[in-house]
């Protein structure tokens, strides 16, 4: 089964303490210390020299320095050469073996396969809908958008492809149209319903409001009727669709003219 955990809007690999980290290698280091049990620190603060470097983890055994670039090559053998006390171990790319004679301490990774991303905004990407914000005085009553939605996708890449383009159209073609000339509106205005028609009631900026509306173009969210909330329910149907290769998505959704909502969520897949 495929679930989404939402995640902070500018996406990053983050840990379970939401810590920001720089790559995919500093993230999976986080997970096996987690798993390990072993509390770390993250971007320590190392005096070496006179002067202050950071070093990605520390933990009660010892530090741990990912090496992406020639200054961190650099920061590892300074401080092995200026604290031989210290225990401390890197990981790094092959591509950086020649240039090291430490190599016991060094764990070598290879970035193979390749992360990549696509993203995909196409005319057919639209869906017209109404909504009712009850909590905002300008939205509290019953009005309505067309909304048109760019999508991308990232994860690791096969052969050079993350996902076939025609592929991925239908598929968001297929879930956008599924919200296409809905009524949006918060559970929680729920007061009753039938075989055929929901029963809306709620007192607003705008007075008292009650409704009857058809089940079959009405939808209700877990929450209100925002653009943002339409992000996260069109990844919530997505997400089940789409290849296992596919590791994160985001979903803009543009309500009018340079303005809307950007979610993304990293796919959890068990």
């Amino acid at each position: 089964m495929t679930t989404p955990t939402i995640m902070d809007s500018d996406f990053r690999y983050i840990d379970k303490n939401g810590i920001l980290m720089k790559s995919r290698t500093e993230l999976s280091i986080a997970q096996m210390l987690t798993f390990l049990g072993k509390q770390y620190e993250y971007e320590h603060k190392f005096s070496i020299d006179g002067k202050t470097v950071l070093i990605d983890f520390k933990t009660d055994d010892g530090l741990i320095e990912v090496i992406d670039n020639d200054d961190d090559l650099e920061k590892y053998k300074q401080i092995k050469k200026l604290s031989p006390e210290t225990k401390i171990m890197a990981v790094g790319h092959p591509k950086y073996a020649a240039k090291l004679k430490e190599l016991k301490e060094i764990v070598f990774y290879d970035k193979e396969p390749q992360t990549g991303s696509i993203f995909m905004e196409d005319p057919s990407f639209a869906f017209d809908y109404a909504h009712i914000l009850p909590l905002v005085e300008k939205c509290s009553i019953l009005h309505g958008h067309t909304s048109a939605v760019m999508v991308e996708l990232v994860g690791q890449m096969k052969n050079n492809l993350l996902v076939d383009f025609g592929d991925a159209k239908k598929i968001i073609k297929e879930a956008i149209s599924f919200l296409d000339h809905k009524f949006f509106i918060n559970r929680k205005y729920l007061k009753k319903e039938d075989d055929s028609h929901y029963y809306i009631s709620f007192k607003g900026p705008k007075g008292m409001f009650d409704l009857q509306v058809p089940k079959d173009t009405t939808y209700l969210l877990e929450g209100e009727a925002t653009v943002e909330n339409l992000s996260t329910e069109i990844i919530k149907i997505l997400v089940p669709k789409l290849p296992k290769n596919v590791e994160a998505i985001g979903v803009y959704i543009y309500e009018g003219y340079n303005k809307g909502a950007h979610i993304i969520s990293q796919l959890a897949k068990s």
